[in-house]
Formats: structure tokens, C-alpha cells, sequence
């Protein structure tokens, strides 16, 4: 097969068919009659399912692979990877902020500059002034705390090649952060700049930012526990120096000392500066408990349509892989 579409539903009910008619007049511009859509519903909980149930039934291009709850958009996007079998695959957002017909401008570029990747680079990014300086926010503390460069204003949508692909899929990580993964798998990756469209406002509350850039720095990177080594270090020699002048203050000036505000700035900044390097420490023990259990990313309940008859790959079952 040349080309798979894979795409994940979850609150797509209003856009899952025309995502279905555009991705598949763009395949068709491209390779004609073989390519496959796979659609991936992450545990959707309004009728984006059902909807493309009815989609399959009508068009043998396209498979759905059912999870069986909400697992998450960078593990359901694993998945439809996984069951992807095409020579190329194009990987893009199903709510059309993203648009099918980059498909014919990222495969001309592909084919052109001779590369494995060719993703969408936004050249301003879409939202509001909070959601503009927020996404700065993060690719600049994700680059600064990981050491990987992740371009700017990255989004999801990439035509990758078929190595590419099975190169990526061999990551076992049970916490994904996919674009780390897209940089860290390597062969030659190339940008283009697209034009993200806004058709709603954006899930990621700041709390789900925030969180999204732990888990991103912590899973890359171990620039936190240096950083923690550091700044110990450094209030380790700060307090000798201070100790020093307290003891020279005593023993040549007989200055009375009341004492008070120093010792309670000391408590309070240096219990402070435990608890949060605790918490540092306590997130990479959580992710060592995590991925030492190896449950799998996502469970898939049933694949429809397409080559529903055939079995799931196994990264899509949760299965390790060589």
C-alpha cells in the first residue's frame, strides 16, 4: 500500500465526515485508489464513534480502531501508527485546524529534498495572546531543561516515511510525549510552514500545560537533577560564608544577634527547596514505577472496516517489540 492517513476522534462528532471526504479526496489525488484512512477513536464520548462506523461501512479505504476508553492523544496516535501499513503515512489532526490537502505539498517536499519527515511548522501561532505566550512558554522550558531542540510552533500533522515509522514505533515508553519522540528518532526531518486554522478554543487548560511540560522534561531529560545538585551546592557554600561571617561578627565585634529573621529565612527557603526537590526526585521514581510495570499504552476493543479482519500490529496490543 503507498499511503496511510491516520487520525485520531475524540469530540469530532461535527468534523469526523468531512475529515473522511477531504483526507480521502487528497489520498486519492496523490496515489489513486491505494491508500487507507485509519481513524482511532480515543474513548470519544459524544457520537464520533458511530458516526464513522456508518463512514466505514461505505468506503473499504477506511478502518476504525476502537479503544477501549480514553487513554490519551499521543498514545492513540501510537496506535493508528501501529496499525498503519502504508509506504508513507500521514499523520494529521482530525478536527481540520489541520488540512488534508497538505498531504500534496508535504509529499512534493518529501520527494524534492529526498527526506524521511516532512511536519507542519505554524509561522504564527493560532489562538489568543494566553495560548500564544503559553506555547512559547513551553518550547523555550523544554529546550532549556531537556537539551532537545523542538522546533517551534511544531503541530501534529507529518507524512513520514515507512522506516520512519517503524523506527518510532519502537519506542516502548509507557508515558508518551510524542514530539520528543518524533526529534529523538532521527533521519532527515524537514519543516514546512502551514497555516493552522482555529474552528474552537483550546482543551489544554493552563493545568494541563503545565503539566504536559513535567512530564515532557521528564521523561527527555535528568537537567532537573543536576539542576537540584547545583543549587544545593550553591546554598551549601552560601551558608558557610554567611556561618563564617556570623562566627567572625561574634568573636570581634560582640554585636548582639537577635537571630530571629535569619533563622526563620533559613527554615522557610531551605524546607521550601526540600519539599520541591523531593517532588522532583519523586516524579522520576513515579515514572521508573510506571515503566517498570510495561502495561501497554493503549488496549484496542475492536478494529472496524478496512482490514478489520486481520490482526492488530503489536504495538498496538501493548506487546514488546525487538
Amino acid at each position: 500500500m503507498k499511503l496511510s492517513i491516520v487520525a485520531t476522534l475524540y469530540q469530532s462528532a461535527e468534523h469526523v465526515a468531512a475529515f473522511h471526504a477531504r483526507a480521502g479526496a487528497a489520498a486519492r489525488a496523490l496515489v489513486g485508489e491505494d491508500y487507507e484512512i485509519i481513524l482511532v477513536n480515543d474513548g470519544s464520548p459524544d457520537d464520533s464513534l458511530a458516526l464513522a462506523l456508518a463512514l466505514s461501512e461505505g468506503d473499504a479505504h477506511l478502518t476504525l480502531v476502537d479503544l477501549s476508553r480514553n487513554f490519551g492523544h499521543h498514545p492513540a496516535m501510537m496506535t493508528g501508527l501501529a496499525h498503519a501499513c502504508g509506504e508513507r503515512v500521514f499523520l494529521l489532526d482530525s478536527d481540520l485546524e489541520e488540512e488534508p490537502e497538505w498531504l500534496s505539498t508535504f509529499a512534493a517536499q518529501m520527494a524534492e529534498q529526498g527526506c524521511d519527515v516532512v511536519f507542519g511548522v505554524q509561522g504564527a501561532r493560532k489562538g489568543g495572546w494566553f495560548e500564544r505566550w503559553s506555547g512559547q512558554l513551553f518550547y523555550q522550558l523544554y529546550r532549556a531543561l531537556t537539551g532537545v531542540q523542538l522546533p517551534n510552533n511544531l503541530t501534529t500533522a507529518r507524512l513520514m516515511s515507512r522506516r520512519y515509522v517503524d523506527a518510532l514505533l519502537r519506542h516502548q515508553e509507557r508515558e508518551i510525549v510524542i514530539a520528543g519522540l518524533w526529534l529523538i528518532t532521527g533521519f532527515e526531518q524537514r519543516p514546512c510552514v502551514v497555516k493552522k486554522h482555529s474552528h474552537s478554543k483550546s482543551s489544554y487548560t493552563l493545568a494541563r500545560k503545565m503539566a504536559h511540560v513535567v512530564n515532557s522534561v521528564t521523561s527527555f531529560s535528568n537537567r532537573p537533577l543536576v539542576l537540584i545538585f547545583n543549587t544545593g551546592a550553591t546554598i551549601f557554600l552560601v551558608a558557610c560564608v554567611y556561618t563564617s561571617y556570623l562566627l567572625l561578627n561574634w568573636l570581634f565585634y560582640f554585636k548582639p544577634l537577635s537571630g530571629w529573621t535569619s533563622v526563620m529565612a533559613s527554615i522557610w527557603m531551605l524546607g521550601g527547596l526540600i519539599i520541591s526537590f523531593i517532588g522532583v526526585v519523586g516524579i522520576y521514581v513515579s515514572k521508573i514505577f510506571t515503566e517498570t510495570k510495561q502495561r501497554p499504552y493503549s488496549i484496542v476493543r475492536a478494529v472496524h472496516g478496512g482490514r478489520a479482519a486481520q490482526p492488530a500490529p503489536a504495538a498496538a496490543r501493548g506487546e514488546a517489540q525487538s
